[in-house]
């Protein structure tokens, strides 16, 4: 399983409040260590590898998530769905 966490960077360079919160709660609940990659939509460069993920999948705001599996990809929007699906789901299981 990969895991990558695409968030927003604003023109100041501070990610969203929304991104920053989002952020506390994965370090809070241990569960940094499961993402694998943090891709930045950034506002100062549109054609960044985080607007690239959010075109590929419609996505419209951050922060999202990009998991992939052997044959597989799913995207979340909703942070305590990623939660109860993905992250409580997989402890303690290989990646």
């Amino acid at each position: 399983m990969h895991i990558t966490f695409v968030k927003k960077l604003q023109l100041d360079g501070m990610p969203c409040r929304k991104c920053q919160d989002v952020e506390a709660l994965l370090r809070k609940g241990d569960w940094w260590s499961r993402i694998d990659a943090v891709a930045e939509i950034d506002e100062r460069d549109p054609g960044g590898e985080g607007v690239r993920l959010a075109l590929e999948h419609g996505v419209r705001s951050a922060p999202f998530f990009v998991v992939h599996t052997p044959g597989d990809v799913r995207v979340f929007t909703v942070f305590l769905q990623f939660v109860d699906e993905i992250l409580k789901q997989g402890a303690g299981a290989d990646s």
